[in-house]
């Protein structure tokens, strides 16, 4: 009768899995063969390589490795599957080819443990490429089972917190990470050969900027001061700029304390990207020529489903400035619109209730977040931001209101943050001094005064386009996840009380 491996849920039953687990391992030890001491083991080729090649592997003698999936005894035979990096493969043993000692400790192996396989490729009866094994090792034990195939990891928090069991158990998950690393590897292959130059710049700061964010407080104690994890690149990529660097870009972590969502996690990736000589409007151009051919490289179309909806890639983005988009929406014109008071009286009018006393600016983006964002399902610029809201963007002359700045939403949600860059120290510093009024008044997401950033830019920096796209919600986009934390490998999570 065939042995079949199995898992249970009951508490009772996986304790006495636990115990045998570690009976086994120490009896191994007794034998002098802990799989621990393993240190290596030479692999010549992949599960899916055999799988998709069999004509030249088949009668060849292989050597792979992977984990333990399944398992069946049948007597002096047994049929088992191991996973590896790239997939699934059935190994076939029988007493008389790996000897009696290799086969009984082959029963022996639990489903989870890591072993090496050395054997011929060949087809079963019943057409299944498979491993008839010569020499079986063990290489590591498993002390905990595997989930139940059917009924295992399929609680959304335990997968996050226990990400490797998610990567072993689920194909789909593991397939989306690679995509992302994909899509990473030709978003920097995109950047180096239009000549921009990958940097670091610190992730420790002293004084937080870039965005509207409230940042994770530290402490130096050598220096004896209070330090922040970055919320953006922006600053210092600009200094680098004022250096002489035209064209610079850097992607990598950003740590913002604010709210989990299925679009937020607190620490989070970002390519900022910084061009001399140019505006907004050639970063809208590079953005959409990037987004575009990282699709088609990483997907081979530019034509997607994201959770149930036809999303168009391709180009020919919709390009429209935020009064535009709130016209088309609600029907309030807020060009005709000159006091703050009307400004909120028309909010109001539009479904949307505002403070009192907040500004022209603050009332046209307030009305657009809530009755504009979540209906802008095709890629879609939306431009010229209020100053009020856009502290680091270049004012339009012909309306001082208004600043050169877009933002790219697809499906209801931002992607990217552009400027053309302001470069007017005056300017900078009256608007981070409004900005510190704010944080005094309560604000904790308005910017700090920088000090060095205004020295900085009294050098003199060119006109400058620059952008933030956001890592993750484009690979959300692209590989059609649902949460942020589907396409971060370790996400933020709450812990867990034990008692």
């Amino acid at each position: 009768m065939a042995e079949i491996q199995d898992n249970t849920n009951s508490l009772e039953d996986l304790n006495d899995i636990l115990k045998a687990r570690r009976e086994k391992l120490a009896k191994l030890c007794e034998m002098d063969k802990n799989p621990y001491h393993s240190v290596r083991f030479d692999i010549n080729t992949y599960s899916t390589y055999v799988l998709t090649e069999f004509e030249k592997y088949e009668g060849q003698n292989i050597s792979i490795a992977g984990r333990l999936m399944s398992k069946r005894i049948m007597g002096k035979a047994g049929f088992a599957h191991i996973q590896d990096s790239k997939g699934q493969i059935q190994i076939y043993a029988r007493s008389n080819e790996l000897g009696e000692e290799n086969y009984t400790e082959f029963t022996s192996f639990d489903i989870g443990d890591i072993i090496g396989v050395k054997g011929i490729v060949f087809k079963t009866n019943k057409g299944e490429i498979s491993v008839k094994a010569i020499e079986l090792s063990l290489l590591a034990k498993a002390l905990q089972p595997l989930p139940e195939k059917w009924h295992g990891l399929r609680d959304m928090d335990l997968r996050y917190r226990h990400r490797h069991l998610d990567l072993i158990m689920n194909t789909d998950v593991k397939r989306k990470f690679e995509l992302r690393s994909k899509i990473i590897s030709h978003i920097r292959r995109y950047l180096d050969d239009l000549g921009y130059l990958e940097v670091e710049t610190p992730v420790l700061q002293g004084t937080p900027g870039g965005a509207a964010a409230k940042p994770f407080i530290t402490h130096h104690n050598t220096l004896d001061i209070g330090m922040y994890l970055r919320i953006a690149t922006e600053l210092h990529l600009k200094r680098l700029i004022i250096g002489g660097f035209d064209k610079v870009y850097e992607l990598g972590r950003i740590f913002r304390n604010e709210g989990m969502s299925v679009k937020h996690n607190p620490e989070f990736t970002t390519v900022e990207i910084y061009k001399a000589y140019a505006d907004y409007t050639d970063i809208m151009d590079l953005v959409e020529d990037l987004i575009v051919k990282v699709s088609e490289s990483v997907l081979g179309t530019c034509f997607l489903e994201y959770q149930g909806e036809k999303l168009d890639l391709s180009r020919g983005w919709t390009r429209m400035t935020m009064i535009e988009a709130v016209f088309k929406y609600t029907g309030v014109d807020f060009s005709c619109i000159t006091t703050d008071e009307d400004a909120r009286e028309a909010a109001k009018k539009a479904g949307v209730t505002v403070k009192a006393g907040t500004s022209w600016g603050n009332t046209l983006n307030e009305v657009f977040e809530q009755t504009v964002e979540s209906n802008l399902k095709q890629p879609t610029f939306i431009m010229d931001y209020p100053v009020s809201v856009s502290p680091l963007a270049k004012k339009i002359p012909k309306d001082s209101r208004l600043t050169y700045r877009f933002e790219l939403f697809i499906m209801g949600r931002e992607i990217a943050n552009a400027f053309s860059e302001l470069n007017d120290p005056i300017d900078q510093k009256e608007r981070f001094i409004e900005q510190s009024r704010q944080r005094q008044a309560g604000d904790e997401e308005a910017h700090m005064m920088d000090e060095e950033f205004v020295y900085a830019l009294e050098a003199g920096m060119p006109p400058t386009g620059g952008i933030g796209i956001g890592i993750d919600r484009l690979v959300m986009l692209l590989t059609n996840a649902y949460s942020i934390k589907d396409v971060i490998l370790f996400p933020t999570m709450k812990p867990l009380v034990r008692n």
